[in-house]
């Protein structure tokens, strides 16, 4: 594998051997393309790599990469055909198959409506569907991507083949010119089969259920959903029972009230079809949102059996969607609520220990800075949670405009930045907050990223820093820290970075060869450092 790999850095073009299973390794080539791009946002697959474990495509011939654009734009367009086929398939099966339809269909052939020659275009992209599977990558339990084609084969046959060929099958087309009275009934039920796909289909939207918004819309459209096909087994129930009842079913009671009576004498008589559809979709979104109106009710054992099914169905739907709401509410609040709840402790905490007025302000104002900066989020608790290797990765990002911005940090190696990275911390001041005292000992190097800062000495401004300002002492100059001659005070909202002395000197001890370019090359803007307490402490030493 060691001289695989160094083959790989040394000749891009060099394939491998058929069936070989590349293990993910690190891109060569980081180039962000737009195409990757596109299919990191369509792509519907769970188990698509992240991009620095892909290494540059070598596959067999018509071998499809899962990861690929042309896969991710194919698995949109058979999902939005599934999505056709959840909503026509109940609705053709119930309301459009009928006796009449069978004999037309025998007479003018399987072009006889629009609606039939989608569905056979649906089970041609069906069945191209289930050719392209067999020769698309797929990654294994070892996060491995797999391009042999009888591993394929055998992974897809193990998998979703039974069902996407189930649902591929074209019943109608098979069985429409027997004849039969039985006929219709049969192909309206094999029809169904093709709803099987949406097993594949939820399994591939489950990536989205992080997010609230789209959750949401998900369980409305699936509530739409379950509506409709309860619809059509409501009027599938009603038709069957107007022809075994004495007349008392739903569907006689609609023609009633539309003055649309049924004569069986005539064909086509009664409400048209989208009379019917509505109605039905009325009576079963009524009843799984409530108990109904009573305008449409069930007369027929059948038909009362349904509804108590139905009022079933909805009471479980009702508590799913509302308990789903309420959750994506609450997490939509949470900020806001651990927010309130961290400014109730603080307040507690004056309460409890009697602060003073104008202390009291400064930690009031300091926490809503802080959380309004941070959104509550401990950033030290976070990374505590990762290794250290990204944690560094982690602190270099967030570091990022300091290290880029200084003049004495462009020449040191990434090791040696993302070692000063880990060791940087970030502080905030509000306006009046004194961030060194005079006789303070200076323990740490300042580096302003944003906001103003005055230096006092006594009550006479000496200084005032701002953004890409540095002040502290040369620490190479001296042994030991000294102590400030200065106070140095927030004029404004102030975020600053600052490195322990400790930790400088041993980064830089670390590497020895940036050592003397960083000291070359820093500027302290203003040196707090007192001279004269400098000079008793050394004649002391």
């Amino acid at each position: 594998m060691t001289q695989s790999l160094l083959d790989t850095k040394t000749d891009a073009f060099v394939a491998l051997p058929p069936g070989e299973i590349r293990p993910p390794c690190k891109l060569i080539d980081r180039t962000h393309h737009v195409t990757e791009k596109v299919t990191q946002v369509l792509s519907l697959g769970a188990d698509v790599l992240p991009e620095y474990k892909l290494q540059t495509p070598r596959i067999q011939k018509w071998t499809i990469l899962h990861y690929s654009p042309f896969k991710a734009v194919w698995d949109w367009v058979i999902l939005l055909l599934v999505i056709y086929t959840a909503i026509f398939t109940p609705y053709s099966a119930a309301f459009l198959l009928s006796d009449q339809e069978e004999t037309a269909m025998q007479t003018c052939g399987y072009s006889c409506s629009p609606l039939d020659v989608v569905d056979f275009i649906v089970d041609i992209m069906f069945i191209v569907d289930i050719i392209i599977n067999f020769r698309t990558t797929y990654v294994n339990s070892n996060d491995e991507v797999v391009s042999q084609s009888s591993r394929i084969a055998v992974h897809y046959f193990k998998g979703w083949f039974l069902i996407d060929m189930v649902a591929a099958i074209p019943f109608d087309l098979l069985i429409y010119r027997s004849g039969e009275e039985v006929t219709t009934t049969l192909i309206g039920l094999l029809k169904t089969a093709r709803l099987l796909r949406l097993v594949r289909v939820a399994r591939k939207l489950d990536r989205y259920s992080e997010y609230g918004a789209a959750v949401l819309f998900l369980l409305m459209c699936t509530f739409a959903l379950i509506a409709h096909w309860l619809a059509c087994i409501w009027y599938a129930i009603g038709n069957v029972e107007r022809s075994t009842s004495a007349r008392i079913g739903w569907l006689d009671n609609l023609g009633e009230q539309l003055g649309k009576l049924y004569n069986d004498s005539i064909i086509g008589s009664g409400p048209s079809i989208r009379d019917k559809y509505v109605t039905a979709l009325y009576f079963t979104f009524s009843s799984l949102t409530s108990v109904g109106f009573g305008n449409v009710s069930p007369n027929t054992n059948s038909e009362k059996i349904f509804s108590i099914c139905v009022m079933l169905i909805g009471a479980l739907m009702y508590a799913s969607i509302f308990g789903n709401v309420s959750a994506i509410i609450q997490r939509l609040y949470s900020g806001t609520a651990r927010y309130h709840a961290q400014m109730m402790r603080v307040r507690e905490f004056i309460r409890f220990h009697q602060i003073p007025n104008p202390l009291r302000q400064r930690l009031e104002e300091y926490f809503q800075h802080a959380w309004s900066y941070t959104n509550g989020i401990d950033m030290n608790a976070v990374l505590k949670g990762f290794p250290e290797c990204l944690q560094a990765d982690i602190c270099l990002h967030l570091n990022r405009s300091l290290l880029q911005n200084f003049k004495a940090f462009k020449g040191s190696t990434k090791g040696c930045l993302r070692a000063l990275a880990m060791r940087f911390k970030t502080t905030h001041a509000p306006p009046g907050d004194t961030l060194v005292h005079a006789g303070d000992l200076i323990s740490a190097l300042y580096f302003i990223s944003r906001g103003s800062i005055e230096i006092l000495k006594g009550d006479v401004v000496v200084a005032i820093l701002g953004k890409n300002d540095i002040f502290g002492e040369p620490i190479n100059l001296y042994a030991l820290p000294g102590k400030s001659r200065a106070d140095v005070r927030a004029l404004t909202y102030c975020d600053l970075h600052k490195i322990h002395r400790e930790d400088m000197l041993e980064v830089l001890d670390m590497y020895p060869e940036f050592c003397e370019y960083f000291w070359s090359n820093l500027e302290i803007t203003f040196n707090l450092r007192d001279v004269c307490c400098s000079c008793y402490s050394s004649s002391i030493y």
